[in-house]
């Protein structure tokens, strides 16, 4: 009962975010509101914040692990970025058509307090401990990582259209929104045991938020340098 009022919950965010309400605060608002529910739904469920991942030795934990998985993911990005062959990666309307301020604000506010910060909580925090005290870890693994998955299918949808080289790979219209879906919610899968076993090995729910944030943001900032510095026309 409690685990299906956390997917009920994640479902109306999503729905909110992606398709019935439009605007950045209103994103970072419904993320921040989400997290505080599923936070109650764990408390109700008996959850510690050692299950979370959150408790003092936790965060402790946590913020050694953060910055040797944000210099890697950093370290990474900058080689894509110096190989020809995979520059096409970093050509994305999402980001370069922000404006220096969007950009510190998608970076700094809507990446940390918006998706890193429900996501993780519900993902790899809440969902996780939950399905794990029940039917232990590779099930908590596996159904956290397949929901994760499906939580990126409305956000994938527009995907093929605002990255070259998704579109160029995939067709942009409504015929490649299939495989365009379908290839990124199997992504988000794999990405989403990653970080379970992340957040296993560390004992920290902030090493994965570490690694999700990097990525999200170190890849935003890129995208928006690389075509401005860097890329030629």
């Amino acid at each position: 009962m409690r685990i299906v009022c956390v997917i009920v919950v994640l479902a109306a965010a999503n729905l909110l975010n992606n398709w019935l309400v439009r605007g950045p605060y209103v994103y970072v608002l419904t993320c921040v509101a989400a997290t505080a529910v599923l936070l109650l739904i764990a408390h109700w469920d008996g959850l510690t914040r050692a299950d979370l991942g959150l408790d003092a030795a936790a965060v402790r934990r946590g913020l050694r692990w953060a910055p040797v998985l944000g210099g890697g993911v950093l370290a990474a990005l900058l080689l894509l970025l110096a190989i020809p062959a995979t520059q096409e990666v970093f050509r994305d309307s999402r980001a370069v058509d922000l404006s220096a301020a969007q950009l510190l604000w998608r970076v700094l506010v809507r990446v940390p307090l918006g998706t890193v910060l429900l996501e993780e909580t519900a993902f790899r925090g809440v969902l996780w401990a939950m399905i794990r005290r029940r039917r232990g870890t590779a099930w908590a693994t596996a159904v956290s990582s397949l929901l994760f998955g499906l939580w990126h299918l409305l956000p994938s949808r527009g995907l093929s259209r605002s990255n070259t080289a998704v579109g160029t790979a995939i067709d942009s219209g409504s015929a490649g929104m299939t495989p365009t879906v379908t290839a990124a919610v199997a992504a988000m899968v794999a990405a989403g045991v990653i970080l379970c076993e992340l957040r296993r090995r560390s004992g920290s729910l902030l090493a994965p938020a570490a690694l999700h944030w990097a990525i999200n943001g170190f890849g935003y900032a890129l995208a928006w340098a690389a075509p401005r510095w860097w890329l030629s026309a």
